[in-house]
């Protein structure tokens, strides 16, 4: 919430109204409430400007400019984004952003061909990874369900679904949020997903302390996410999506 309280809209100056100061002092201060906190003191239909931003005039981009991407927008993308739901309040996401040359030059070897030019011209790589184990975090994220722990140890294999769906839910959030504050995105899956895995959060892991709380083979990566500030000249003319009625049905 204080990350929207900073900016006047979503990305863009005038992509959603303000809260009044009544409607904003009947939200609380947990962070709590919703849509329906919102609908007491305001509209939550997001502006045309807000809906192209994150969505219709929003690009997968794959030649950057050369400008980089300060570490605190990338703390205020997480923080916008780890608002998202999540099954049972889990939050299996584990994001690492790679920011430098040596960093990405670990990546290289595990890139499909068509992705090594982009990735490593593009100011912060994100790796977005499922923690195989979030349940160990379940007592701080739901204190007032003291089983929701065991229930995943003692059902790896729903576990095991739980992480990958929900990372995968929470990765979508991670692209909207980093639109949101101004920022394009190219996300990739053309990489290898045993070798990343082994590089960053198996003998990596070891060698260079990244993500040190978690034990290796912990976590797996998902997908990567190239971000930065895109450079229009390097898109292509965009391609169709389905209709409604092809791809929807009302029952």
């Amino acid at each position: 919430m204080a990350a929207w309280g900073r900016r006047s809209g979503v990305g863009r100056k005038g992509c959603c109204r303000q809260l009044s100061s009544q409607a904003a002092a009947r939200i609380p201060r947990n962070g709590m409430g919703g849509a329906y906190a919102y609908n007491q003191g305001m509209s939550t239909r997001a502006s045309h400007e807000a809906l192209d931003v994150l969505f219709r005039r929003a690009r997968t981009f794959s030649t950057w400019l050369d400008k980089p991407v300060p570490d605190d927008l990338l703390r205020e993308v997480y923080d916008l984004m780890k608002w998202g739901p999540t099954s049972m309040n889990g939050s299996p996401l584990r994001i690492l952003f790679l920011r430098t040359k040596e960093s990405k030059e670990r990546l290289r070897p595990a890139l499909a061909p068509g992705n090594v030019q982009k990735t490593m011209a593009a100011p912060v790589t994100v790796i977005i990874a499922n923690d195989m184990k979030f349940y160990d975090k379940l007592p701080k994220l739901m204190p007032h369900n003291p089983n929701a722990r065991s229930f995943f140890e003692n059902s790896p294999e729903v576990a095991e679904v739980t992480a990958r769906r929900n990372a995968t839910l929470q990765g979508a959030y991670f692209m909207l949020a980093a639109r949101a504050v101004g920022l394009d995105c190219g996300p990739m899956s053309g990489f290898d997903n045993a070798r990343v895995d082994q590089e960053f959060f198996g003998a990596g892991l070891e060698r260079e302390g990244v993500c040190e709380e978690y034990s290796p083979g912990r976590l797996k990566s998902n997908f990567l996410c190239n971000l930065g500030y895109g450079d229009p000249a390097g898109l292509h003319p965009r391609l169709p999506r389905l209709d409604f009625d092809e791809a929807c049905k009302l029952v």
